[in-house]
């Protein structure tokens, strides 16, 4: 292993002829290069760090500023701090220099603070006006005189400089806590179509009594909360939903991301596995010196990015308890699976990152070794598919020193995980049945052959094909939807293949060869085990996954009849339910809070007064078209403007999770909070973006373009659209 060859890479030797000092020259300058490589990026993040506290201004900018203003003051040409430099001179500890140093050191402080409370304005400012949210509501195109104002006002304090990934962080809006009497009159107009009268006046009663009892206790701690804290939620909805859940998190948390179906560049594994390697990692890189570019809505508006820093260097660790997302610094290797074997893979070579043509022999290497697993190897990754606690304690008993503690800590700290199948799948139009095939894989494998723990797994097929498993709580869909986008478009519309498939360039260096990673599996390891992958295999085969392609019109005809493409499906979704359950169910859609520092999601309410109404219109067949269209429109206005107040953060849920989590804490039970916490989500819809980027047109390049993903159902039934 390569840390065995680390150990002696120095050797000493005393005899009496004095002390001998013997080295591998080759492993002391990798060791220089990674202790550069290291010194380079802690230098690069501490300056975008400042460059951050200073946007929208530039450093160079503001260093011209401070030392014109300062030679002006000294040349008595004029004086831009009014005399106060000085009067300044007269104080400690200027008082003890001569009289031109004192007073171009007091010229320096006055504008250097000058500047900076300039700088802090614009920034308040610039976070004030980003509270505003007016724009969301209004149609594209037809903003009133105010939002026109806004965005002029919005646009000048912004500048010309193009921002960096995290420029807008410390300008972010925090979300806004609701009132108590809102929150409680959103959540009964959303409760109303699903219950009777008896039972809806009965929940009026518990939602009465709650604001008026100790809902109120409840929120003036969630408000001191929201007071002290960059997010009230985003912290609490990490832990409670997803890191304190003991079930399993394959299928029940985790995601996919898809290839692009059209994709014809190669059907060489190792080929496409090494051009996506060097994408991701190139992404990583400018994650690192901040060259992402944030997302902007309307080219204004910015996304908050805090979540993009783990999405590499990142898992999940199992605990007894509670598990716990751990990120580490700048890895320079990443783990693959291969034929039930892990192999450490080095990603760089003399303080640069491989090549592609460097990283498919990497690949090739483990593709022809013919080795056979270690006992236990192949079934190993099923830990991470089954039960946390029993993960926990498995990992503590078995992997927490020696051997398996080494294997284990060079997976964990991998940039990231991939796995490299036997099994191919493709698109076929003509067979719906392979796409469906190719996605269920895709969501959880067979239960063996991922690292569900790990941020992301990146999964290439025998045949090219490809796709990502992702880990959820420490991050949502958009944000690794960012990443493949980049990584997608970088592979097939820059990088490319040579004729035969394979990657382009030339190997520069011979990189060090993957290394197998060694197991010592017991007995009593063995069968938790056999139990954590016969639970996976019985979740696996218990998942019915079905994907439609809907090519008979898209959301450029459902903008033609002035309403939300969201809002039409979704009303889609409740009349298909409707007429398959024959009746109304509580329904989940999620919306992101991404408008606020740390924003993660909301949850959209679609089952509302209004739709249940057009649903209802739609099976009556009494009712006049003319009359159905007036209502599909009034139902898509009425989803709309839900879906934006949750952008908001005038959501319902998060709000009452919170407050749920504030009642624990105390110990008090609220009969009401019990009650709405329990509902079940019989029907779970999310929606995946297919571009976010802007780096391919999609018109022009249609086959550079992913579908999206999926998530598995929450509860019975689970829909994704992208």
């Amino acid at each position: 292993m390569a840390e065995a060859k680390l150990a002696v890479a120095f050797s000493f030797n005393v005899s009496h002829e004095g002390l001998r000092v013997d080295y591998d020259k080759e492993l002391v300058r990798e060791l220089m290069h990674t202790a550069k490589r290291s010194w380079r990026y802690r230098f690069i993040r501490f300056w975008n760090n400042i460059k951050n506290v200073v946007f929208p201004f530039t450093v160079p900018s503001l260093m011209a500023l401070i030392v014109l203003t300062s030679a002006l003051t000294v040349t008595d040409y004029w004086d831009p701090t009014f005399g106060f430099a000085r009067k300044l001179t007269a104080f400690l500890p200027w008082r003890y220099l001569n009289p031109r140093e004192a007073l171009i050191a007091s010229s320096l402080t006055i504008s250097t603070t000058t500047w900076a409370t300039f700088i802090f304005f614009v920034r308040w400012i610039t976070q004030l006006l980003l509270n505003y949210r007016g724009v969301l509501y209004e149609r594209r195109g037809r903003y009133s005189w105010k939002t026109k104002a806004w965005f002029m006002a919005v646009k000048l304090l912004q500048g010309s400089k193009k921002p960096q990934l995290y420029d807008y962080q410390g300008m972010m809006p925090i979300l806004p806590l609701p009132s108590l009497k809102e929150t409680m009159r959103r959540y009964l107009r959303s409760v109303r179509p699903l219950l009777d009268d008896s039972n809806y006046d009965r929940m009026t009663a518990l939602a009465t009594d709650f604001q008026k009892g100790v809902g109120r206790k409840f929120q003036r701690y969630l408000y001191f909360k929201h007071m002290i804290s960059s997010n009230y939620v985003s912290d609490w909805w990490e832990e409670y939903v997803y890191l304190r859940s003991r079930s399993p998190i394959m299928i029940n948390s985790n995601f996919y991301a898809m290839d692009a179906l059209l994709f014809r560049g190669t059907r060489i594994q190792a080929a496409r596995a090494a051009n996506l390697t060097h994408a991701l990692l190139t992404f990583r890189r400018m994650i690192h010196r901040q060259d992402v570019t944030p997302l902007l809505l309307d080219k204004t508006i910015p996304l908050c990015s805090w979540q993009y820093h783990r999405t590499f260097d990142t898992c999940r660790v199992p605990g007894i308890e509670t598990d716990k997302v751990v990120h580490f610094h700048n890895s320079s290797h990443i783990v693959v699976l291969s034929k039930g074997r892990f192999y450490k893979v080095p990603t760089h070579g003399r303080g640069r990152l491989l090549n592609p043509k460097e990283l498919e022999l990497q690949f090739e290497r483990i593709l022809q070794d013919n080795s056979t697993p270690q006992p236990g190897e192949d079934l190993l990754a099923a830990l991470t598919a089954g039960e946390r606690k029993a993960w926990a304690e498995v990992r503590n008993m078995y992997f927490a020193r020696g051997t398996n503690r080494l294997s284990l800590e060079t997976i964990e700290r991998a940039a990231f995980f991939v796995a490299l199948d036997d099994e191919e799948f493709s698109y076929d139009e003509n067979d719906s049945n392979k796409l469906d095939d190719y996605c269920q894989w895709l969501l959880h494998g067979n239960g063996k052959n991922r690292w569900y723990d790990k941020s992301f797994t990146m999964v290439v097929l025998k045949n090219g094909k490809s796709g990502l498993n992702v880990e959820h709580s420490w991050a949502d869909a958009p944000v690794v939807g960012h990443a493949w986008e980049w990584a997608i478009t970088e592979d097939l519309g820059f990088m490319g293949y040579e004729a035969d498939g394979h990657t382009k360039g030339v190997v520069e260096l011979s990189p060090t060869p993957p290394q197998r990673l060694s197991w010592e599996i017991s007995e009593e390891c063995m069968r938790a085990i056999d139990t954590s992958y016969t639970l996976a295999k019985s979740l696996c085969e218990d998942v019915d996954l079905r994907v439609l392609m809907f090519k008979d019109y898209g959301k450029g005809f459902m903008k033609t009849c002035k309403v939300s493409p969201d809002a039409y499906i979704q009303l889609a979704l409740q009349l298909a339910y409707r007429r398959d359950a024959g009746k109304f169910n509580l329904t989940y859609e999620a919306s992101m809070t991404r408008l606020f520092r740390e924003g993660r999601t909301e949850t959209v309410r679609p089952c509302t007064v209004e739709s249940c109404a057009f649903v209802t219109a739609m099976l009556d067949e009494s009712v006049t078209n003319l009359e159905r269209q007036r209502l599909l429109r009034v139902s898509c206005d009425v989803h709309q403007t839900a879906y934006l107040d949750c952008m908001s953060g005038k959501g319902i849920d998060r709000h009452l999770f919170c407050l749920y989590v504030v009642s624990r804490y105390l110990e008090i039970e609220s009969p009401f909070l019990k009650e709405v916490l329990s509902e079940p989500w019989r029907l779970s819809t999310s929606q995946t973006p297919q571009t976010q980027t802007g780096r391919t047109d999609v018109s022009k390049h249609p086959e550079q373009i992913s579908p999206g993903g999926g998530f598995g159902p929450v509860r019975l039934f689970g829909l994704c659209g992208g």
